[in-house]
């Protein structure tokens, strides 16, 4: 059945109003806030909002959020769990400086962690234990007002879609007849988004002067990189929990453009694709994507963009590379799967066989929920080079030199020792996944 091009109307919805919107935060998104979401409030501009951000009920669901996702200590060293043991105190102070408009964000803190499969390192962003809590109760507040109108086109940090929506989408799109490929690559996106139109995009809808100017506060706030900071021009750091939300709002008129020209764009944050009947249509996507991005002071990378013929060439989205008629891993994505496990099966490990095997499995089960979607064969091979990493490590404990390789470990060690052990199988998961019955 040929998958027909995207429109993109108002999702307005209909009947069972908190049906459609369960996921909204019950103390902010009242059935009868709810209720005008659904019809529209006039001009379409929300006004008094800030008076929801700071409400009690807000924000401690904001804290047991923060508290749930843990996660390191901003500049004021203070942690979840010390946040935690005075948590009444510091949210009264947090309402009250939110109420009386002295809320002052802290710096955030600037780390970077490696990319995986390459030497380079990315920038994150790790704001205070206070700031987070303070960022998910303007969420809590913003998030449904937008997502009202966001184009369903996109499914990156949006409720009830995600990777394997997206991933779902551009099989069907392949399976269809879309061959020609626009793959996308924004450089250094969420370090360049311009703060004065981002802002101008919020304003569209909100109008509460408290709340905008709380948000540009996040915005400007200062970066500490090891003893230095400075206060940023640009961007939304990559951790600051507003992000996400505040990249989806620069991004959708993007989207809305792409399905007014009929085009069929896949996106999640960031990383998107558009897929194409030809090549000619494909260059005239490109063409669209590139006025546009120049036009709203973003830069397209000038060596990962490019058009791709799916039936001859690879391309990679969201960690799987779609090569032809076979879905594998991308490159990077399985040598940080290949990481994990070297640092879980060191010869030096001491930990018994069924401890190391219970820490594999946890790590494996994760991996192969995600990369489920891909060809039988990248399991059966990481299967069998993980037994290897196992049987290795056996004949060090058994006072037998050098690495395992085939012959007779395998026969000291066979498959079946293992799957006795309890070791997680790939490809046994995989055959059921294709065939559950």
């Amino acid at each position: 059945m040929e998958a027909r091009p995207t429109r993109v109307p108002l999702a307005k919805q209909v009947g069972n109003v908190m049906g459609s919107w369960a996921w909204t935060e019950p103390s902010v998104w009242t059935q009868r806030m709810l209720a005008a979401l659904v019809a529209g409030v006039k001009g379409g501009v929300w006004f008094s909002l800030i008076d929801k951000v700071y409400s009690r009920g807000n924000l401690a669901t904001a804290a047991a959020k923060v508290a749930a996702n843990r996660g390191a200590a901003g500049v004021d060293h203070v942690d979840v769990e010390a946040f935690a043991l005075h948590a009444e105190a510091h949210l009264k102070k947090l309402e009250e400086q939110l109420r009386q408009g002295t809320y002052q964000p802290q710096a955030i803190r600037r780390v970077y962690i490696p990319k995986p499969g390459s030497d380079e390192l990315r920038p994150l962003g790790i704001p205070t234990v206070r700031d987070r809590v303070a960022q998910t109760a303007i969420v809590h507040v913003l998030a449904p007002i937008f997502e009202r109108d966001f184009a369903p086109t996109s499914y990156g940090f949006r409720p009830n879609r995600g990777c394997q929506q997206a991933l779902e989408r551009v099989e069907e799109l392949l399976a269809a007849g879309y061959s020609y490929v626009v793959d996308a690559d924004l450089k250094s996106y969420f370090d360049t988004i311009p703060h004065e139109r981002l802002v101008q995009r919020i304003r569209a809808k909100v109008a509460d002067g408290r709340l905008l100017g709380l948000i540009e506060s996040f915005l400007k706030a200062g970066i500490l990189d090891g003893l230095q900071e400075w206060t940023p021009v640009a961007g939304a750091p990559q951790g600051a929990v507003l992000s996400p939300l505040l990249s989806n709002i620069y991004l959708d008129p993007l989207d809305h453009l792409m399905a007014a020209h009929g085009l069929e764009m896949v996106r999640y944050a960031d990383d998107f694709v558009i897929l194409c009947r030809s090549r000619q249509e494909a260059e005239g996507a490109l063409a669209l994507v590139q006025a546009w991005v120049a036009e709203n002071g973003l830069t397209l990378h000038p060596t990962k963009t490019r058009i791709v013929e799916a039936s001859t060439e690879a391309f990679d989205f969201l960690g799987y590379r779609f090569d032809r008629d076979k879905r594998l891993v991308r490159p990077k994505s399985l040598e940080k799967l290949k990481e994990a496990v070297r640092a879980k099966t060191r010869r030096t490990d001491g930990r018994s066989l069924k401890v190391i095997v219970e820490d594999l499995n946890r790590t494996l089960r994760g991996w192969f929920g995600y990369f489920k979607r891909c060809h039988e064969r990248v399991f059966s091979r990481l299967d069998g080079w993980i037994r290897r990493r196992l049987r290795s490590l056996l004949r060090k404990r058994t006072k037998r030199k050098g690495i395992s390789r085939h012959g007779a470990d395998e026969q000291r060690w066979p498959n079946a020792y293992f799957a006795e052990q309890g070791l997680f199988s790939l490809k046994t998961a995989h055959a059921k996944f294709v065939s559950p019955l």
